[in-house]
């Protein structure tokens, strides 16, 4: 070992890694109330979880009774779990006179005005006679007084509830929307507009299709719910395991094995969690110490964990809750959107793999022991059930049901693997209950006999788990803990619609749009003589207003993130940059995963990255550091969205069409393009590489992304001098070797 230090790793405890992602994870931390309280709400999140579960598979109600039910088990859980303000003791048991079972009566007002403004719209909907309320429809842009009252409660609502789970940026963003919305007649120059009615904002903001209750609440309610539920319970039901082990026998015994086994398991659980934290704590618990006990410096061993955590988000098939409101705002299936991301998330990896092996190389670190690692035969025999569930819910989702269906269907079957047992009779009922289903479905015609045989079959062979049982009780736990993880995006959903609605009233996206290539079309045409040799043109001032607007709209998403979530941070951008990039020619899809990945990239961006926070508590290193080492790992995921708007082909399903010799010959283009961005970060390829070389190295990598056969020749010559002193010292080291020996 390199340092004595890295004998004494010490490993953390359950409790240990759930206090770190209290601390890091949004809306994670919440207040100790009295057990009979606890109970209480231990029901409502009981009850929320089931009638998400049941309404997947059973139909959902109209939207707006779904939505407002969704929202009052938001106010219920959060008024009673997060404190009005985050103090040293606010999260400590106080049952004092002011409160009930540890909740002050402030937050229990606001609880039940929370929900009463979220059921109105339902019961209010055809109108109620004896109070003088007509139907919804005679009412849409002309809100009478009950409409006026709880609409108003609600936006203010909304925004509480999503600073105590996030933070003020988030609630203090959307204010200023608010605000421009309210006074458009006093904002300069294009940004003016007549400005928006008080009522009209009121009744625009709170009923359906746009608004508080629109597309991201919906999107969140019926679709990503289920997705944070079913890896809530995949993951404690013995599937995380099951991807740890197989990424310690794939990748353990080659050169910095642990540090490998941290990128392949972090991609793995990458597919069923959307959650950088999560994944982070998660994986990171096992493959940080074992990194540091190799060799790996504290600050490096996290970053590797953050950089390959935060791909969770863009990693399919389960991706983050962004990409789910990106099907909706396309309208696209989001199968669509798992095929684009296939590539752009490879490239993610590619790059952290890279940087990892060539920093092992660097520090001479060797592989784990074969007797380390897990036996393949083993691992397999104790945990083949665990993936039935996975392949189940790809199943469906690949065959053209709904998100929602699939949910269904991948949670059932992950029930049965943990909770149904062939040799305990009793258990089956589970088992039963989800065949009956599937069965009912065949017979309505909602499902065809090859899929009514792929699903009952699932569940039967699900039923010979050789592993532990599952109890009710340990089942409702992580029904509870899937329900808390799910808070913090619902409230970020619910706040974030008042920004689509605003945009939607006020037209500001288009107006912001034009400003960012108005303003890149101006920079565009000053530096364009830079490029100019005699008559002949390196890049056009096409080239370099695409170029100029792109860079504006990245730095927009990294410094915009610094304590946004990725999918509130998305939402936002998106309609930004959907109309300046549109102006420029570039197809929706690009544009939109542009904007997710620089949203994630925000997340491991110093000075604010949860992800690598997280992970440096568990390594015990400088934060800061940790954050710069998650950055530059993630050199492939900063890259990539760039790549992809050059060449759309690289997301498979583009506008502008596929082409196989295209795609491989861009995305080999790209791939060695963040191979030589990895060697220039870790200053190592074959040998150790000067500060010189490196920066030939760092700046070839970024012509390479361009793709297109002029930029590679221009990275090739750049790279030229740096490969060639490369493989001369590899040369010279090996003879010298040789001599040795």
């Amino acid at each position: 070992m390199s340092d004595p230090q890295t004998q004494q790793v010490r490993e953390l405890s359950n409790e240990e890694l759930a206090d770190i992602e209290k601390k890091y994870d949004e809306g994670a931390a919440v207040r100790e109330l009295t057990p009979a309280f606890s109970a209480f709400l231990r029901v409502v999140a009981l009850a929320f979880a089931i009638y998400h579960y049941l309404t997947a598979g059973f139909g959902l109600p109209p939207d707006y009774w779904h939505m407002g039910i969704h929202l009052s088990g938001l106010f219920i859980l959060i008024y009673s779990l997060y404190p009005h303000h985050k103090s040293d003791t606010a999260f400590d048991l106080n049952t004092g006179a002011l409160r009930l079972g540890g909740v002050p009566y402030l937050d229990v007002l606001l609880m039940i005005l929370g929900v009463a403004s979220a059921l109105y719209l339902g019961f209010a909907w055809h109108g109620i006679p004896f109070l003088g309320i007509e139907e919804q429809t005679f009412r849409m842009g002309n809100p009478n007084g009950y409409d006026l009252l709880f609409g108003g409660i609600l936006i203010v609502l909304v925004l509480d509830i999503a600073r105590r789970t996030l933070g003020w940026i988030l609630p203090l963003i959307i204010c200023i929307f608010i605000s421009y919305a309210l006074f458009g007649p006093y904002f300069p120059g294009i940004l003016q507009h007549p400005g928006v009615k008080f009522n009209t904002f009121v009744s625009s903001m709170y009923f359906p299709q746009e608004g508080i209750f629109g597309v991201t609440l919906w999107v969140v309610s019926t679709i990503v719910f289920h997705f944070v539920l079913f890896g809530v319970i995949a993951q404690r039901t013995g599937l995380g395991q099951l991807f740890i082990d197989n990424a310690t026998i794939l990748a353990g015994r080659y050169t910095g094995g642990p540090a490998k086994v941290s990128v392949v398991s972090s991609a793995f659980f990458g597919t069923i969690s959307g959650s950088s934290v999560a994944n982070t704590v998660s994986t990171g618990a096992l493959t940080i110490p074992n990194m540091k006990r190799l060799g790996y410096p504290g600050h490096f061993a996290g970053g590797v964990e953050a950089a390959a955590s935060a791909g969770g988000q863009i990693t399919p098939p389960i991706m983050g809750a962004a990409a789910f409101i990106m099907a909706e705002f396309l309208e696209v299936p989001y199968t669509t959107i798992v095929i684009a991301a296939i590539f752009p998330a490879l490239l993610h990896y590619v790059g952290v793999f890279a940087v990892v092996h060539l920093m092992a190389r660097k520090l001479g670190l060797k592989g784990l022991a074969r007797e380390a690692l897990p036996k393949f035969g083993a691992v397999w025999r104790e945990g083949w059930a665990n993936i039935v569930p996975l392949v189940g819910l790809l199943t469906v989702l690949f065959s053209g049901y709904t998100p929602y269906m699939s949910a269904f269907c991948g949670i059932s079957l992950t029930i049965i693997a943990g909770m149904s047992r062939m040799k305990e009779p009793a258990t089956l009922i589970y088992a039963a209950a989800f065949i009956a289903f599937v069965v009912w479905k065949f017979v309505g015609g909602g499902f065809d006999l090859t899929m009514t045989i792929t699903l009952a079959g699932g569940a039967i062979l699900a039923t010979f788990n050789p592993q532990r049982r599952v109890s009710i009780q340990e089942m409702a736990d992580t029904f509870e803990t899937g329900v808390k993880y799910a808070l913090a995006v619902g409230a970020a959903a619910a706040a974030v619609g008042i920004v689509i609605g605003v945009i939607n009233t006020t037209g500001v996206g288009f107006r912001i749009g034009f400003m960012v290539t108005q303003a890149a079309s101006n920079l565009g045409n000053d530096l364009s003589w830079l490029f100019t040799i005699g008559s002949y043109e390196l890049f056009s001032t096409e080239d370099l207003t695409l170029f100029i607007s792109l860079v504006f709209i990245a730095l927009a998403c990294i410094l915009m993130g610094a304590g946004v979530p990725t999918t509130a941070l998305y939402i936002m951008l998106v309609s930004v940059a959907q109309p300046a990039l549109a102006q420029l020619g570039i197809p929706p899809i690009a544009s939109h995963m542009f904007v997710l990945y620089y949203g994630v990239v925000a997340e491991i961006t110093p000075p604010v990255c949860t992800s690598a926070y997280a992970a440096a508590a568990i390594a015990n290193s400088n934060p800061f550091r940790t954050g710069i080492a998650a950055f530059t790992l993630g050199l492939g995921k900063v890259v990539a969205p760039m790549a992809f708007v050059y060449a759309p082909v690289l997301l498979f399903v583009s506008s502008t069409g596929f082409n196989f010799v295209e795609f491989s010959y861009t995305a080999l283009s790209c791939i060695v393009g963040v191979v030589a961005l990895s060697a220039s970060v870790v200053g190592y390829w074959l040998t150790p590489m000067g500060v010189i070389h490196r920066w030939l190295m760092a700046i070839a990598g970024i012509v390479f992304i361009a793709p297109s056969p002029q930029a590679d020749l221009v990275a090739l010559l750049i790279a030229a001098p740096a490969v060639v002193s490369q493989l001369l010292a590899r040369r010279s080291l090996t003879e010298s070797n040789g001599l040795v020996q």
